[in-house]
């Protein structure tokens, strides 16, 4: 049986109350939100929460911006989940630290909760921030790591770094050169191979990219990859 506080933000009756009822049956400690402001303002006033499971699309605040906003609360949860009836853009859900597409089971809700909490021990261990973005998928990772011998599993995160980093420096040269097309196919490389071995954070700065293009803002944008990549070689070691 699990245990814990999770706050339900949902702005459907009818979803909510039966999430509520779910949830409660699973063993949690149920708090539930009819909307992203009612939800911001528990917290806010010293409400606590293990896990905040939030709709993406409701009038007023969105669970984009609920996301945000929590980030910065006095008392942020342990883990940050968004939801919804649909796939939802990168940038949505920039601010989460996993994503459940409605329907989903009370098992997937589960294995999303230990992940990130998995992630989170890691990070803690290695002197990772706690509320940076999920650097790697535990589950992407123990499926690999069950098919293959420990040495071929690291030289396929080790080619994967190599090519990303490899990427960057294309990237670059595309920027001063102007060439959008360029710099966004990298992009889409790196997304694709990072999405392959579970490398969530890579993945998503490469799809914001490959999305935006060169901006104002590319070189930041580009280090930040780097610096994504020693998050994952240290969550690797710690592996």
């Amino acid at each position: 049986m699990v245990h814990g506080t999770i706050l339900v933000v949902e702005d459907d009756d009818l979803s909510r109350d039966l999430l509520r009822l779910l949830l409660t049956r699973e063993g949690y400690t149920v708090e539930a939100s009819a909307s992203g402001e009612e939800a911001l303002a528990l917290l806010n006033n010293g409400a606590t929460a293990d896990v905040v499971l939030s709709d993406l699309q409701m009038p007023g605040l969105s669970g984009s911006a609920l996301a945000r906003s929590v980030r910065t609360t006095l008392h942020p949860p342990r883990v940050l989940l968004a939801m919804s009836g649909t796939e939802p853009d990168a940038s949505q859900i920039d601010n989460f630290d996993g994503f459940l597409l409605k329907p989903f089971s009370m098992q997937a809700l589960a294995e999303a909760i230990a992940q990130r909490a998995a992630s989170a021990d890691i990070a803690a261990a290695t002197g990772a921030d706690n509320d940076a973005p999920l650097v790697l998928d535990i589950s992407t990772y123990e499926k690999l790591k069950a098919s293959m011998k420990p040495e071929k599993l690291q030289q396929l995160y080790d080619l994967c770094i190599d090519d990303t980093t490899r990427r960057v420096a294309s990237m670059r040269l595309s920027a001063s050169a102007g060439d959008d097309d360029s710099y966004r196919r990298e992009a889409h490389a790196i997304k694709g191979g990072c999405g392959m071995i579970g490398a969530l954070e890579l993945q998503s700065i490469a799809a914001s990219e490959e999305n935006s293009g060169i901006t104002a803002n590319h070189v930041a944008t580009l280090d930040e990859i780097l610096v994504a990549v020693e998050r994952l070689k240290r969550m690797l070691v710690a592996q």
